[in-house]
């Protein structure tokens, strides 16, 4: 009998939002005339903006056409999607990204997965606990890690913990961490990081010679002009950190899927003889391996992005969720909630109501205020006693949602 890649069978029972999912259903099937608000997992609601679909159905024209049928496309990206990243995303912010430090993808879910590869099996992670999930799972599933303890921790994972205590904001590594991931605006907690809090992270970088894997897929949401946007906006970040951008949550591809990662060609690892290599050359032939690019049409659509009207209808998007982080936010603060996040970010994060666990607190607001929300400790061990909610949903879903959860 074939054997199997038994580093699967450390994971924990189950993906977070899979579980959620399948509670979800169980209640629903009990109770089947009883509306769930789903407030839950990030997926956007609005469709996509007209110059979008716009530019998309032109682009399924033209692959209609002998003259503008497109088949196989560069696997990096095509030049033009490409071209107008670096022009809207770095140049205008003072950054120099050349274009082949630029993988167009689809998905940063994805990217975040798979960027692991490419790095040694017995690199040492660091991750902020709560963290995506993400993060750590395809880790064990490569096999750097050891057993989950009680706790939820993984052997020879660093976790650097956020909670109230030191304001969500992880101290640096106590151990050697070779590879360290950082979200900012933070998912789960709606948290983001100064410019100074930026500026310390690449300096231990550089003196510790690690590599940060800076997750920006919500970058669009900082309302606030003082917070950086992308980690290059820090002098010497390209010598220490990848970025992983998307287009899911900003421009609502959540269903269109393309993203995009930028890897400098000066960010270097070393080979077990001590060569320098580029990460950006072994990123390369992975993606050109096992990816064969996201489709002509879908690029289009994130051409449009850019352009002056798609970045006044995503912008109105952008807003109408950032409405909503608010109205949670002053709603929750109504019912007597403590809650963080949500003023830069489309997370809102609070603390369970008197003391609960985390998925006690999932099933009460399920139960008793058919609400779905995400549980902290799904997030790891300092998610505990803490809750998301999702600005993605529908206002009037929005409004009756808190409407519910402050008769509880």
């Amino acid at each position: 009998m074939t054997g199997i890649n038994e580093h699967y069978l450390k994971l924990k029972a189950g993906y977070l939002f899979p579980e959620i999912g399948r509670r979800v259903k169980a209640y629903s099937e009990a109770h089947p005339s009883e509306k769930i608000i789903r407030l839950g997992i990030g997926d956007v609601t609005l469709p996509l903006a007209p110059s979008i679909v716009n530019a998309m159905v032109d682009a399924a024209k033209e692959m209609g056409s002998p003259a503008g049928f497109h088949g196989y496309g560069p696997e990096q990206g095509y030049g033009f999607l490409i071209q107008k990243i670096i022009e809207h995303d770095y140049t205008k912010r003072g950054v120099k990204i050349d274009e082949d430090e630029v993988f167009v993808s689809d998905g940063s879910k994805c990217d975040c997965g798979n960027i692991q590869e490419i790095f040694s099996l017995d690199s040492k992670i660091a991750v902020v606990d709560p963290v995506y999930p993400v993060y750590v799972d395809t880790n064990v599933m490569a096999g750097r890690t050891g057993e989950v303890d009680a706790n939820g921790r993984y052997e020879n994972i660093v976790y650097m913990p956020a909670t109230e205590a030191n304001n969500f904001e992880p101290d640096f590594p106590k151990e050697k961490a070779d590879i360290i991931y950082l979200c900012y605006p933070n998912n789960p907690t709606g948290m983001v990081a100064s410019k100074s809090r930026l500026a310390e992270w690449v300096s231990f970088a550089k003196k510790s010679g690690s590599i940060i894997l800076f997750d920006s897929a919500y970058e669009s949401f900082i309302q606030d002009p003082e917070i950086p946007k992308s980690i290059y906006e820090i002098p010497g970040a390209k010598e220490v950190a990848m970025e992983f951008r998307s287009f899911s949550k900003t421009a609502g591809f959540t269903g269109t899927r393309c993203a995009y990662l930028v890897i400098p060609k000066e960010l270097k690892g070393k080979t077990s003889k001590g060569e320098e290599v580029s990460f950006n050359s072994l990123w390369a032939r992975r993606h050109t391996t096992k990816f064969n690019g996201v489709s002509y049409i879908t690029q289009k659509g994130a051409e449009a992005v850019f352009s002056h009207q798609g970045q006044k209808e995503i912008g109105e998007q952008i807003a109408y969720y950032m409405q909503n982080a608010k109205l949670i936010r002053e709603g929750l603060g109504k019912a007597g909630y403590t809650i963080f996040g949500g003023t830069n970010a489309p997370y809102i994060w609070l603390k369970t109501a008197k003391g609960m666990k985390s998925w006690e607190f999932f099933d009460h607001l399920l139960t008793n205020a058919q609400v779905v929300g995400t549980p902290g400790s799904g997030f790891g061990p300092a998610g505990e006693g803490y809750f998301r909610l999702s600005a993605f949903g529908k206002r009037e879903d929005v409004i009756s949602a808190l409407e519910r959860i402050q008769k509880l």
